[in-house]
């Protein structure tokens, strides 16, 4: 008996983080669409600063259990800048945490409701979020010739002229890298051969498109790029090979792991088998230290023209490629599992998560203790994603 409470509680553990994070989403949306109506009469800039205040809240509860609640080390070299900048990120793309690991950069540089992503346009459907991520600055874009360049350049100087803050993430590759589909690898890889491109080996062949839509529309708003290189230690096998990085499940009720397993910039290619791992596999730490290499880059050493952009853009993610070989090929066993140069044990402090927690947690559970709350806790959700469904099908 003992023995089998222990077991069920053990599992609990992983049930938690999604009970919470889904289950603090109405109660969420229900305060910042308050705030929404409140402020229609405001000027903008009074929107968007407490529109990225709740997000803190939001995200911040959310980073609560991918670092506090798993105990996972964040190893980070380079340069990050401690005040916060408006910025585009560029990163590559492995598995659906990655974009947890922007939100573990932007808090350390309090900068955490500034976030916004460039998304597959599928994802305006899901329920409640999708609507969501468009009103906070998030770029909705559809795969490669359906890509409207006219209409990224309306949103984000939308935003500039709300002088909202620009965190603005992007995964180039414009797919996961997966060991597990070998077939969109060596796509890639011929590709760039026949492009007269360097062949890759750890990253795909980036494509170029809403990068250089996203620096040449905010180069004058712009205070750099950061390049941004992940490796999620405890990912090669016994032979050697790299698997799959710690992913999140996508099932029915887990709606934001929905969200992040298709979180990529417009790609086409199947990444079913990379939802088999699940978040269980996180929380249990196979990805024991998490490593992220930043290099901030000038916008005047970008060049302009999107044919040298793109070239600029292969480069970089050749620098990338070598740092990975290292990290994960490195005949000197020594030389493994780390990046070059000196780096920092980056620890997030319980005051940045726990509050949030605490405060998002408890304003649910006072609204499900009572039957008019509950009532309103399941309108929203009902209610508010064919709202936004509604919204995003005339409005993008």
């Amino acid at each position: 008996m003992l023995l089998s409470l222990v077991l069920h509680t053990y599992s609990m553990r992983y049930v938690l983080p999604a009970a919470v994070m889904m289950g603090t989403a109405p109660t969420y949306m229900l305060a910042w669409g308050a705030w929404r109506l409140l402020s229609a009469v405001l000027p903008a800039r009074f929107y968007r600063e407490v529109d990225d205040r709740l997000y803190t809240i939001y995200q911040s509860m959310v980073l609560f259990f991918f670092e506090n609640y798993t105990g996972v080390q964040v190893i980070i070299y380079g340069d990050l800048p401690k005040n916060k900048e408006n910025v585009v990120y560029l990163s590559n793309h492995q598995c659906t945490v990655d974009w947890i690991i922007a939100d573990m950069l932007a808090i350390r540089q309090n900068a955490l409701g500034h976030v916004r992503y460039v998304l597959k346009d599928g994802l305006k459907w899901l329920p409640l979020y999708g609507w969501y991520f468009s009103q906070h600055g998030g770029v909705y874009v559809k795969r490669s010739a359906k890509f409207n360049e006219k209409e990224m350049r309306e949103k984000l100087r939308a935003q500039m002229k709300a002088e909202t803050p620009m965190y603005l993430v992007i995964f180039p590759e414009g797919t996961r890298y997966n060991p597990e589909i070998p077939k969109v690898i060596a796509d890639s890889q011929s590709f760039a051969e026949k492009e007269g491109l360097a062949v890759l080996k750890h990253v795909l062949t980036p494509r170029v498109k809403a990068t250089h839509v996203a620096i040449d529309t905010m180069k004058d708003y712009l205070d750099a790029v950061y390049d941004v290189t992940v490796a999620y230690e405890g990912t090669v096998d016994h032979k050697g090979q790299r698997k799959l990085a710690p992913s999140m499940t996508v099932t029915g009720m887990f709606m934001l792991w929905s969200f992040s397993s298709s979180l990529t910039f417009p790609g086409n290619a199947d990444n079913s088998k990379q939802n088999e791992l699940t978040f269980e596999e996180f929380l249990s730490k196979e990805c024991p230290r998490v490593h992220i290499f930043i290099d901030r880059i000038e916008l005047k050493d970008i060049p302009e023209e999107q044919m040298y952009m793109r070239r600029w853009l292969h480069e970089r993610f050749e620098i990338k490629d070598k740092l990975l070989i290292e990290f994960y090929d490195a005949k000197d066993s020594k030389r493994r599992n780390k990046f070059p140069g000196k780096s920092v044990h980056s620890k997030l402090s319980l005051k940045k998560s726990l509050p949030s927690l605490l405060f998002l947690g408890g304003l649910t559970a006072s609204m499900l203790l009572t039957e008019s709350g509950r009532k309103l806790y399941v309108k929203t959700w009902i209610y508010g994603t064919l709202f936004g469904c509604l919204w995003v099908s005339i409005k993008p």
